[in-house]
């Protein structure tokens, strides 16, 4: 096979094993609905529980990218999706909250495949279409509304503990394809002189810490935000599961399928300039998430009359659906960084960015879940989210806006002040 057929083929079947891990990843998102029922958990506990597994998915993927420079993406991913198929099929047999969370933990590697399959897609395609097979690669965050498509029916038709047994069958299968549809080149490996202190001394670069910023909206606020959807449909606007996880999927299916777009995009114009656009499009969407549903009364000549402003279940799924598309462009230009500045670490550094990311997915629920115990308050969950675009926006600001304004103004030619950075 040529060289350009062995990277597509590793693009696809990469992009497939992906696909899988989100779902499972995801998993919580919608058995955690019956079991919340189930083990009387309140808003924080549910919080914790369909976060539990994104802990171990964040954690993970530092040292998997570290491994992927070392050993190679295809070996890397193999044993990745091994080593979760049992905890897959365990969890149909867990009964105690303590059982789901320990066993979470071991379900939850299967969200560290993203750090295992960007830098080795990456490095099987030239550096002007990195950014569009990453973001075809991160495409496989649809997986999260696969899940939402799948895990509903077989909740309904033969209870909660058959979605892990289907998917841990499921991961078997993507197993086998992958390992024979995959390709290895010792090429694309970090040369052995370089030691891992090495390649930990990035945590130090601050542009790593700010695209650590802006990876934790992006994805961290999409993972977050596809754990929490279904039950806040339910809750919000009194929807049955299936109904609920079919419009919450209008928000996860193209938050994953877009990025490829994202990645195109970020190709053409500049990271910086599809991120900014991207920042300020979440800060619209999530101030308008943000207000709550709310009846004030106003004394008039005629009497007291009451109104009432908030989302009805069309308004609110659109503008869902408009956050989804922006954080997968978002997704996608994050990383454009990433290759654009650190070509010869990227396993490592989108490994910490990777962890950013997934950190947020995990801290998120858990204060969605501790807000909406305190305030009663189910769109509290958007006003947090808005704090932490102003921070981004405010950093990108100072760090890139402000920055390339100023050399501007010494360097009337400089092209990277213009709209859209090249």
């Amino acid at each position: 096979m040529s060289k350009q057929g062995q990277a597509l083929s590793v693009l696809v079947v990469s992009t497939l094993a992906f696909t899988v891990c989100f779902m499972v990843w995801m998993m919580f998102g919608v058995i955690g609905i019956p079991l919340k029922k189930q083990l009387g958990l309140n808003a924080t506990e549910f919080g914790l529980l369909t976060a539990t597994p994104v802990l171990t998915g964040s954690l993970i993927r530092v040292p998997l990218g570290i491994w992927t420079d070392r050993y190679g993406g295809r070996i890397v991913m193999t044993v990745l999706l091994a080593v979760t198929v049992p905890p897959i099929w365990l969890m149909a047999y867990a009964t105690q909250f303590w059982h789901f969370l320990v066993i979470g933990l071991f379900v939850g590697m299967a969200g560290g495949a993203f750090s295992v399959g960007t830098p080795y897609v990456a490095r099987w395609f030239p550096k002007n279409r990195q950014g569009f097979a990453m973001g075809v690669y991160g495409a496989g965050n649809s997986g999260a509304a696969v899940n939402k498509f799948i895990a509903p029916g077989l909740v309904v038709a033969f209870g909660w503990a058959m979605v892990p047994q289907v998917y841990a069958a499921v991961m078997l299968g993507t197993l086998i394809l992958f390992w024979f549809l995959s390709h290895d080149d010792p090429a694309h490996r970090v040369p052995s002189h370089v030691r891992l202190s090495d390649q930990l001394q990035l945590l130090k670069n601050p542009r790593v810490l700010k695209y650590c910023q802006y990876y934790s909206i992006v994805f961290g606020g999409y993972v977050a935000l596809s754990l929490w959807m279904v039950q806040y449909y339910v809750g919000e606007y009194g929807l049955d599961i299936r109904t609920a996880a079919l419009l919450a999927a209008c928000f996860s299916l193209p938050g994953g399928v877009l990025r490829a777009i994202g990645g195109w995009l970020s190709d053409k114009y500049g990271a910086h300039g599809v991120t900014w656009w991207v920042m300020w499009a979440s800060w619209i969407c999530l101030f308008l998430l943000s207000y709550p549903q709310t009846q004030f009364t106003v004394v008039t000549v005629n009497g007291p009359r009451t109104f009432e402003i908030g989302l009805n279940v069309y308004a609110f799924t659109a503008l869902m659906f408009a956050l989804g598309i922006a954080w997968a462009f978002g997704k996608a230009s994050v990383f454009k960084y990433l290759s654009d500045e650190f070509p010869q670490d990227i396993g490592t550094v989108s490994g910490i960015v990777g962890l950013a990311g997934g950190m947020g997915g995990f801290v998120l629920p858990i204060l969605f879940g501790v807000l909406m115990d305190l305030t009663g308050v189910r769109s509290s969950a958007f006003m947090l989210l808005y704090g932490v675009v102003w921070v981004s926006l405010i950093w990108m600001y100072w760090t890139e806006v402000r920055r390339t304004e100023v050399m501007g103004r010494h360097a009337p030619e400089a092209p990277f002040s213009r709209t859209f950075a090249r």
